[in-house]
């Protein structure tokens, strides 16, 4: 697995052992970027806070950094991920612009920073990301008229919370990724 583009293309990022951490795909994430930054959305990283929630690896907030993001916050709590995740900030020298935070996605506390970007990637069919969701936005981790990216399996239900509506469904492999705007009737 590799960072796809900007000022780290190329560099590697290291997973834990096992299967109990899923990191989204080089091409899905490639598809993603592409969407959000060149596509549909035409979003300007540069300057931007992100948040990479159930992190991971962190590929998805690293990748966001490579391609201009001033700053990610990355929510993990899985003891393994958490390493790795540190790992790869560390080899990319990103220490400066990166803050871990491990801790639980569904009970997040006071947001630190509101992000203008926010990537989840919970655990597939774990439902975990709509309670995540409505928690991060109660508590102002997500800046007004934060886009949201949700990733879960190409056929699972999706229920967004109140305030948030959907902009975009698209799927590549197994991989889902649904495009929500926040602040939303």
């Amino acid at each position: 697995m590799r960072i796809v583009a900007g000022r780290h293309r190329g560099a590697r990022l290291e997973a834990p052992a096992g299967d109990a951490t899923r990191p989204t795909a080089d091409r899905a994430r490639q598809a993603l970027f592409d969407t959000l930054t060149g596509g549909r959305f035409d979003l300007d990283l540069d300057g931007a806070t992100v948040l990479d929630v159930f992190a991971g690896t962190g590929a998805l907030g690293l990748e966001a950094l490579s391609r201009g993001a001033a700053r990610a916050l990355f929510i993990e709590q899985s003891r393994p991920a958490l390493a790795a995740l540190r790992q790869n900030i560390a080899h990319l020298k990103a220490e400066d612009r990166c803050q871990v935070l491990a801790i639980d996605a569904t009970r997040p506390g006071p947001g630190r920073e509101a992000a203008a970007l926010v990537l989840m990637d919970p655990p597939y069919r774990s439902g975990l990301a709509w309670p995540a969701l409505a928690r991060l936005a109660e508590a102002g981790w997500l800046a007004p008229a934060a886009l949201v990216v949700i990733e879960l399996a190409k056929d699972e239900a999706y229920d967004p919370p109140a305030g948030f509506a959907l902009l975009d469904d698209r799927r590549y492999g197994a991989a889902r990724f649904l495009f929500l705007a926040a602040g939303q009737p």
